[in-house]
């Protein structure tokens, strides 16, 4: 029993350090990003360019679908494989299994 404690505690604190890792990611996803775009702008009001450029948002574009991708595996999002997904597939080999065996008997 103990043991088993032990390993829900240790899950636990995994789980706690993913969430933790993943909201520092976005912090930083933030802070950055908010730099650069004040940057551009700056930039653009003293230099006459185009703010709009699709370049000006390479960064912003790249890291944010990296950074949806770290939330959706910290926090169990997976619309395509989820859970019921992962169910059906283990009750399809198991019934395969069956059929298979009563095959030989």
């Amino acid at each position: 029993m103990e043991i088993e404690n032990n390993n829900k505690l240790e899950r636990a604190k995994k789980q706690v350090d993913a969430i933790k890792g993943f909201y520092i990611h976005l912090a930083v996803y933030i802070v950055i990003n908010a730099f650069i775009l004040v940057n551009v702008y700056i930039r653009t009001m003293y230099d006459g360019g185009n703010f709009w450029n699709l370049s000006t948002f390479f960064t912003l574009l790249f890291w944010g679908i990296g950074l949806a991708f770290h939330g959706a595996h910290v926090f169990n999002f997976n619309p395509f494989f989820g859970k019921k997904w992962e169910e059906r597939q283990i009750q399809k080999y198991i019934e395969k299994d069956k059929r298979e065996a009563e095959k030989f008997k």
